[in-house]
């Protein structure tokens, strides 16, 4: 695997750049590796508008030096575009069935970082979550390119089973405890930037 010289970091669902773990991530790219590329976008709300966004701000990226970060529903994108674009993945529990779990959160909800801000999860939103989860299950499991899932059993909020058994091809950090939000972040980030071979 070649070293990242472009890293994208997906947040999850209510969540934003101003995550404790996009932050930590952001300042150890900027101190140790401040040649590489970071881009933490804000997502929409709707998948197919987020899947759009990346696609089209990592248009120029060399993909083959490219890498994704991604937690709880960005972890699911970031598997989804490992598979799309052909390039490593750390998975930080990763959502593995968005839809059925985002079916309860219609209507308008307070963004963690910024109450203020509201996201509105629409109707729609699930059937293109439903879409992804579809062309996500119909890639070839040997076209799958090296990824890192950093799973808690502690998860309260998501399934640890359920993550590792999708993930388990790739390299997995099963982890006693913690919680969704991975508090112990700190922990796992040496193996994290290890495997992300950063430039």
């Amino acid at each position: 695997m070649p070293s990242t010289t472009h890293l994208l970091y997906l947040h999850g669902f209510r969540s934003s750049p101003q995550s404790v773990k996009a932050r930590k991530m952001a300042g150890m790219v900027q101190r140790q590796h401040p040649h590489v590329t970071w881009w933490c976008p804000q997502l929409p709300a709707s998948p197919r508008q987020a899947m759009a966004l990346l696609q089209a701000g990592a248009a120029s990226w060399p993909l083959g030096r490219t890498a994704i970060v991604g937690s709880s529903l960005g972890g699911f994108y970031a598997a989804w575009l490992s598979r799309a674009w052909g390039c490593p993945a750390v998975l930080l529990n990763p959502a593995v069935h968005p839809a059925r779990d985002l079916a309860g959160y219609m209507g308008e909800h307070p963004a963690w970082h910024d109450p203020a801000q509201k996201i509105f999860f629409d109707p729609e939103f699930v059937q293109e979550l439903q879409e992804l989860e579809l062309h996500s299950a119909s890639s070839a499991p040997n076209a799958a390119p090296p990824t890192l899932a950093v799973i808690a059993k502690g998860d309260e909020v998501l399934d640890w089973r359920e993550m590792l058994a999708r993930h388990e091809a790739g390299q997995v950090r099963l982890i006693e405890g913690s919680d969704h939000a991975l508090s112990d972040f700190d922990l796992y980030l040496p193996e994290i930037f290890e495997f992300l071979r950063l430039a």
